[in-house]
């Protein structure tokens, strides 16, 4: 069985357009490529050729260390959530008030950090907002 034929068979790309340049002229092709929406040298040819828009994708380095707090005290907020679901199950299959109070205690311990975990979080949160929401 062959294959469907395309649709829109004035969007198919038959004809070839050959060219050379400089090594100069490629490498900043290549950089094209590696900060677009582009797959290859040639996609971004053809677009520039055409005079379609290259949409282009820069990383804002100064972000980098508040993304990466933001990542720790997320993946903090995550283990402490873990521990208090453990001791809450561990209270809930307790018999003994002793043991309830044990609980009772350890998750009162976890709870402690976490304040100071929220406020450097709305801190950060605030900062950032600020950031991009300039005007």
């Amino acid at each position: 069985m062959g294959r469907t034929k395309y649709k829109a068979r004035e969007e198919l790309l038959n004809f070839p357009v050959r060219t050379r340049v400089t090594e100069v002229t490629y490498k900043r092709l290549e950089k094209l490529v590696a900060e677009s929406n582009c797959q290859s040298v040639g996609e971004v040819a053809r677009k520039i050729l055409s005079r379609e828009k290259i949409l282009c994708f820069y990383k804002d380095i100064t972000m980098n260390a508040p993304m990466e707090e933001l990542a720790s005290i997320r993946k903090e907020l995550k283990s402490i959530g873990i521990n208090i679901n453990q001791l809450t199950k561990g209270y809930n299959s307790a018999k003994e008030e002793a043991h309830r109070a044990f609980y009772i205690l350890k998750v009162l311990e976890q709870y402690k950090p976490v304040e100071a975990k929220v406020d450097r979080l709305l801190l950060l949160v605030s900062a950032l907002a600020e950031k991009w929401l300039q005007k």
